[in-house]
């Protein structure tokens, strides 16, 4: 049987995250404050979903495995167009987290670390109402800049190369860029790690925000244990 998946935008609140100073151009392009989830940040919305079937099973599993071994940025233009981009879940069966945003099908969602000192958001979604430029790196700050409502040369400016595991937990293997900043008043430190696929037409990031704890060791956590899968 054939199962069609789609992927959304969604224009959400980013848990806090624009309250959070920057330096420079970065921080004077950010809210003073985070919009709420009933006013969230403004975005066209898509024009219709984003779908890709999955093969019938008679047809080759080869289908799921026709996609690089790694993804650099260059590496996203070998990608075909109807390849499934998404998040696979790996702190769902995770003791130390518990789920508290669930994914309501706008391709976004959250847990908090039981100890209550870090929250972990997901996004998922396709591209729409930005241009792809047929760079991922640059799509991908296009991506960053969009949900922090900054300019895009700011955020080029601020971020930085790292990679997200790719269809194996802990592997690596795909490129993205991260940005963070850190709030002294109450010690909250933040960071969003993205990656666009700008011939797919599909993006995600991942926001880790903590207020104590081992911060960057949270952080490896994340990335570790959520790989992105493409098929």
């Amino acid at each position: 049987m054939n199962r069609t998946r789609s992927l959304r935008v969604t224009a959400i609140a980013i848990l806090a995250l624009t309250t959070l100073p920057l330096s420079g151009c970065l921080f004077s392009s950010i809210p003073s404050e985070a919009p709420s989830a009933e006013e969230p940040i403004s975005t066209p919305s898509p024009s219709e979903e984003a779908t890709v079937e999955e093969p019938a099973d008679d047809e080759s599993e080869e289908t799921y495995s026709d996609v690089p071994a790694t993804l650099s940025f260059a590496d996203g233009a070998l990608l075909s167009d109807s390849t499934y981009i998404e998040w696979a879940d790996g702190l769902m069966f995770d003791d130390g987290w518990e789920i508290t945003t669930p994914d309501t099908g706008n391709g976004t969602w959250g847990y908090t670390t039981t100890d209550g000192t870090c929250t972990a958001s997901f996004w998922q979604g396709t591209l729409d109402g930005l241009t792809p430029t047929g760079d991922d790196s640059a799509d991908t700050d296009a991506v960053i800049a969009f949900f922090l409502d900054a300019e895009v040369a700011d955020v080029t400016a601020a971020a930085t190369n790292t990679e997200l595991s790719y269809q194996v937990g802990g592997a690596g293997g795909l490129d993205a860029r991260s940005i963070g900043g850190q709030q002294d008043d109450d010690a909250r430190t933040w960071s969003m790690t993205a990656r666009a696929f700008g011939h797919v037409g599909a993006g995600v990031y991942t926001l880790v925000d903590c207020t104590g704890g081992d911060f960057d060791a949270t952080v490896a956590e994340v990335i570790a244990q959520n790989a992105i899968a493409a098929y």
